[in-house]
């Protein structure tokens, strides 16, 4: 019957919501945190796609910012000093750790180590 559940939920489910549990089934799979159970000021380790990217200045220094989505939520990768990153962009699927924290009601992860993934079909 779990069989059956599942393809009848595949059918009846928008696109959306089925990538968000690829994403985070993918995560899980790796090794990784969802940024949903990620807690404030501690070592984590996320996987997921960026979806955007902008330079936004900080104190008057360029800092290359990347949304990381994975499904169950979004974590901001700011890289301090950065204008690019060869190979990153939108789309593009990426671990990243580093220590998480919130400002303005956003999550954050300053000067992240990262490392692109291939994309898991």
């Amino acid at each position: 019957m779990n069989r059956f559940k599942r393809a009848v939920r595949s059918l009846t489910a928008e696109d959306e919501e089925l990538d968000a549990e690829h994403l985070q089934k993918q995560a899980v799979k790796a090794g990784a945190m969802t940024v949903a159970t990620c807690g404030d000021r501690v070592p984590v380790t996320v996987l997921g796609t960026i979806r955007a990217m902008t330079i936004r200045p900080r104190a008057g220094v360029p800092a290359l910012e990347a949304e990381l989505y994975d499904g169950s939520g979004t974590v901001t990768l700011v890289w301090l000093g950065r204008r690019t990153i060869a190979g990153l962009g939108p789309g593009r699927q990426l671990r990243a750790t580093g220590r998480i924290t919130t400002s303005e009601g956003r999550r954050l992860i300053y000067n992240p180590r990262y490392e692109m993934t291939a994309v898991d079909g």
